[in-house]
């Protein structure tokens, strides 16, 4: 099965006349938008993005699907995401392992879940849903966390794992986000490694975090050299995926977040690129 192997960059408003006024393309193989910030019909986010289509293929990530809510996905949020991606045909549509919102309370934040058979059934119903509704197999990124819920009935692979198996979805497998969880709760990341379907993976995410007695992934600072040395151990067992830099604050010139890019480069297998699936 082949896969879109490209190096990429969060697209950030910071960096909207870089991409739309450069005489020549970035020099990236594709560009990930929030969905959230896209999925208002008309408008200038979204002229502002057909725009940025015209010279890059576009992944879409969303924050808010919220796949963990017992009450289940919104229709209304399906339908806007729908009519998105009809309109920008992206590489992949992905989202978080994670719950926001229950009933009419939304924490706006990227909430914990047990890892139980009953969160697993919760979730798998959710994705299900998902994917019927947008026509397509999503992805779905693992978490980063600074609490576990006691007693675990599975580890978080094991449970990401399970998912995927049941529902057919893929992963976004943020290297950062399992670095900054292994270290929060003394995971073994050999056990994480082991533990993961690997071939289920379509895109990497690469970003900073703030140290401390728990590390805390901020998205504000460069890629630590720990997690460098993490993702090129995953791109040996993954092989060729999609690779990007996320950066959400504290935003350099795009040319710093470029040099980054040059090191997922270097590190990552060398490979034709793929079609996306």
């Amino acid at each position: 099965m082949s896969t879109f192997s490209g190096f990429g960059l969060g697209l950030r408003k910071e960096h909207y006349s870089d991409f739309l006024n450069a005489q020549t393309p970035v020099a990236v193989d594709f560009i990930e938008v929030i969905s959230e910030n896209f999925m208002v019909a008309g408008g200038q986010p979204r002229h502002i993005l057909r725009q940025v289509r015209e010279r890059h293929p576009v992944a879409l990530h969303g924050v808010s699907m919220s796949i963990g809510s017992a009450d289940g996905i919104r229709a209304d949020y399906l339908q806007r995401l729908r009519a998105l991606v009809d309109e920008i045909e992206p590489l992949f549509v992905s989202d978080h392992l994670s719950w926001s919102r229950i009933n009419n309370f939304n924490s706006h934040d990227l909430l914990p879940l047990p890892y139980t058979q009953e969160a697993l059934n919760i979730v798998c119903n959710n994705i299900d849903r998902a994917q019927q509704a947008l026509g397509r197999t999503m992805l779905f990124e693992n978490p980063s966390s600074y609490l576990l819920f006691e007693p675990a009935e599975m580890s978080e692979w094991e449970f990401l794992a399970a998912m995927c198996q049941r529902t057919g979805c893929n992963l976004l497998l943020d290297v950062n986000n399992m670095y900054v969880s292994a270290i929060n709760h003394g995971y073994q990341l050999n056990d994480y490694l082991n533990g993961l379907p690997f071939e289920r993976v379509r895109q990497i995410h690469l970003a900073g975090h703030t140290p401390g007695e728990i590390l805390i992934d901020t998205h504000d600072q460069s890629v630590s050299p720990a997690v460098w040395a993490l993702y090129a151990q995953v791109m040996t067992l993954v092989g060729p995926v999609a690779t990007m830099i996320e950066r959400d604050a504290d935003i350099p010139p795009l040319a710093e977040l470029m040099r980054e890019l040059d090191i997922a480069r270097r590190l990552a297998p060398s490979s034709s690129e793929g079609i996306p699936v």
